[in-house]
């Protein structure tokens, strides 16, 4: 058997203990929405939760568990090899194999990471996954069943809250995902046991909000994931290895003039097991115009961000630290959220 290297204990990584409820009423935490992707109601309560949460659970997503099972086989295989092996794959620029760092500007996190490049199609070979010395092919054919499955998933998904929103053109979110330009990404997170910490708690991946128009995460069954709550408190997610979690993206937010919004969230990691996640971040080609949609608008109604391509927004998520309001540099003077 082979012993999973771990990044070694910062202080940087820390965060405080949970704090007690000392008046001793139980807290009410709201509860995650749960999308049926088979019934018919779906649309109104999808629009509903990226309006209320910005992030749900979705079940009967039509997504083949052998596809998932496959792939999370591979990435562990990947994950529990020596450093030295990992390390061909890196450093991430920004795609490969990252530990610890992430982006450029002094975030920390108790992870390992693959960050994959979507763009490259299926029949071509991504140079990250060469590193796999016993079968690359195997590693490369599991993450593309997986992408190509939770992708269809995806722009369903995106079409059905066009449907419910009334857009004339149900494509008008999904078409920049299936665009054969479209800047999506994939990313897999391990997240190694940390038993040196039992006081504290280690932040496995800091709070931040993501900037695509959309991403779909699959997790195993090690809790870890939590979302930022309108009244400032962080909510545990529950985790489930047969569902999925959606978040809506910056992007998503700024198309809908607020009425979508992207929530905060961060992984914070496990004293006794290992979390391993699969993230399919869905995104605009690179020269996409990102404005909000007029046909959402009501006449009356002032935009709150200024337009911009997704290029431009990508540089600035690129230069700015995980936990960074990134959207507020491109919002009018109407907007007073901030």
């Amino acid at each position: 058997m082979v012993a999973i290297s771990k990044p070694p204990v910062e202080l940087s990584f820390l965060k405080p203990c949970k704090q007690t409820n000392n008046n001793h009423h139980p807290i009410k935490l709201p509860t995650i929405p749960i999308i049926d992707l088979s019934k018919s109601e779906s649309k109104h309560l999808l629009v509903k939760a990226c309006q209320d949460f910005g992030f749900f659970k979705v079940v009967n997503h039509g997504v083949p568990l052998k596809f998932i099972n496959k792939l999370e086989s591979e990435a562990m295989k990947f994950f529990s090899s020596p450093l030295s092996l990992k390390q061909k794959a890196g450093p991430p620029d920004p795609f490969g194999y990252g530990n610890k760092h992430l982006g450029q500007n002094g975030d920390f996190g108790w992870v390992e990471y693959l960050l994959l490049n979507l763009k490259l199609g299926p029949d071509h070979k991504n140079p990250t996954i060469s590193v796999f010395e016993d079968n690359p092919e195997e590693f490369q054919c599991a993450v593309n069943d997986y992408v190509t499955a939770v992708k269809k998933m995806t722009c369903e998904i995106l079409e059905l809250l066009a449907d419910e929103l009334k857009l004339q053109a149900r494509n008008v979110f999904s078409k920049m995902l299936l665009d054969e330009q479209s800047d999506s990404v994939f990313r897999v997170n391990y997240y190694p046991p940390c038993p040196e910490i039992q006081e504290q708690e280690m932040i496995g991946f800091g709070e931040h909000t993501d900037p695509q128009i959309i991403s779909v995460l699959r997790s195993n069954n090690t809790s870890g994931l939590e979302i930022l709550l309108k009244n400032g408190s962080w909510m545990a997610v529950p985790p489930d290895s047969n569902s999925f979690f959606v978040n809506v993206g910056d992007s998503l937010q700024v198309m809908t003039n607020g009425r979508f919004k992207s929530v905060k969230h961060r992984v914070v990691a496990n004293s006794l097991k290992s979390r391993l996640s699969m993230i399919y971040f869905g995104g605009p080609p690179l020269n996409e115009k990102i404005a909000p949609l007029p046909s959402l608008m009501e006449s009356d109604e002032a935009s709150l961000y200024k337009e911009f391509t997704w290029f431009e927004y990508k540089k600035s998520a690129f230069n700015s630290r995980l936990s960074d309001n990134r959207l507020v540099v491109f919002e009018t003077n109407h907007n007073i959220s901030s």
